[in-house]
C-alpha cells in the first residue's frame, strides 16, 4: 500500500449529502500511479452541503437505521446495521445484505429538526483493494412534489454515489464541536462521493479498517480536517478548491514521495501544528502556539497524517 495522493487541497464544507462536489475518481491506495493521475481537484464540503429543490439549503445531517423498510411496504426491518459500507438487516428473521438493499427506504435527519424519505436506487460493491468499499445511488423525495432526486451530484448536476459511514458529523463551522464526529451507533452518513469523508475512505483510510491492529477510525477523522484546512478543529474551512496538497501517515497507508513544503501535523481535532507555508488565504485564528516553524520534521507524538504543499500558492 501507500500510493501517493496530490489532492486538489479543498475538500472542505460537508457530506452527509449535497451538490457541488468534484467528480470522483477511483483512487486505490494500493496502486502505485503517477503524481498526474492523483492530482483532484476538491471542493470545500465535508460532504455536499446542500440537497437540491424545496430542501435547497438544507443539510441530510444523519440518517436513522430504525425504520428501514423495502419499498412497498409498510413493515420495517427487524434490524439494521453496516458491516464496513455493506448494509445488513433482519426481515423476518431472514438477513438481507448487499444488493438486497436495492430500493430499501430510509429516513434522513435534516439539520432543522425534520425528517426526509431516502432510497436506495442502485448498489455498487467493491472490488480490487476496494473490496470492502460499496456505495449507493440514493435519492431523496421532495415533499412538495413527490419526486426523486439524487441526493449527491456533481458540479454539472450529474448524480453520485455515497458510501455510507457509521455515525455523524457536526455540520458547523467557527465553534467548538464543529466538523467533529458522532459515534452515536443509531445513526449513519451518505457519504457523497468527490467530498472530504468519502475521498478519506479512497485514500485508504476507511474507518472500519486497521492496520497492524491499529484502527483507521481517527486516521479517516484526521483527513477530512486536512482535506478542508481545518486547522483549528472548529469545523472551519481553510483552503480554496484547486490547492495541491500531499500527505502521508506513520502506519504507511500513505507513503511520502514528494518533496514538498511541510504544512501541518493532523490530529482527529484538526492541526496540533502548522508551519507559514499554508493553503489558508485568510487568518488562521489559531495560530498563537500553533505555528512552528519545525512543525511536520516528522512525527510528533499523536499526529497521525502530515500534510505537504508544492511551495508558495497564488
Amino acid at each position: 500500500m501507500g500510493a501517493k495522493h496530490v489532492v486538489g487541497a479543498a475538500v472542505a464544507a460537508w457530506v452527509a449529502v449535497g451538490c457541488g462536489t468534484a467528480e470522483p475518481q477511483a483512487l486505490s491506495p494500493s496502486v502505485g500511479v503517477a503524481a498526474s493521475e492523483l492530482t483532484v481537484g476538491n471542493g470545500r464540503n465535508l460532504n455536499g452541503r446542500n440537497l437540491n429543490g424545496p430542501l435547497l439549503n438544507r443539510t441530510i445531517v444523519s440518517v436513522r437505521y430504525d425504520g428501514a423498510r423495502r419499498e412497498g411496504m409498510s413493515t420495517p426491518l427487524e434490524e439494521t446495521w453496516l458491516e464496513g459500507s455493506v448494509f445488513h438487516g433482519l426481515l423476518d428473521m431472514e438477513e438481507l445484505s448487499g444488493i438486497d438493499f436495492q430500493q430499501v427506504r430510509f429516513i434522513g435527519n435534516l439539520d432543522d429538526g425534520t425528517t426526509v424519505p431516502l432510497r436506495i436506487e442502485g448498489v455498487t460493491p467493491g472490488t480490487g483493494a476496494e473490496q470492502d468499499v460499496w456505495s449507493y445511488r440514493v435519492t431523496y423525495q421532495e415533499p412538495a412534489t413527490g419526486q426523486w432526486q439524487p441526493i449527491c451530484v456533481a458540479a454539472d448536476g450529474t448524480a453520485l454515489d455515497a458510501i455510507p459511514l457509521e455515525g455523524s458529523w457536526d455540520y458547523r463551522e467557527g465553534v467548538a464541536g464543529g466538523g467533529a464526529k458522532d459515534y452515536d451507533t443509531t445513526h449513519f452518513t451518505f457519504a457523497c462521493e468527490g467530498a472530504a469523508l468519502a475521498k478519506c475512505v479512497r485514500f485508504g483510510y476507511a474507518p472500519w479498517r486497521s492496520v497492524n491492529g491499529q484502527s483507521l477510525a481517527d486516521h479517516h477523522q484526521a483527513c477530512t480536517r486536512l482535506l478542508r484546512g481545518d486547522f483549528c478543529g472548529d469545523g472551519t474551512p481553510h483552503t480554496v478548491d484547486g490547492n495541491l496538497v500531499n500527505l502521508y501517515d506513520a502506519v504507511s497507508v500513505q507513503v511520502d514521495t514528494e518533496s514538498w513544503s511541510a504544512e501541518a501535523e493532523w490530529t482527529p481535532e484538526g492541526a496540533s501544528c502548522f508551519t507559514s507555508q499554508n493553503r489558508s488565504t485568510t487568518q488562521i485564528a489559531c495560530a498563537d502556539g500553533r505555528l512552528v516553524s519545525t512543525c511536520a520534521a516528522s512525527f510528533s507524538p499523536g499526529t497521525l497524517i502530515i500534510s505537504e504543499i508544492p511551495g508558495a500558492l497564488p
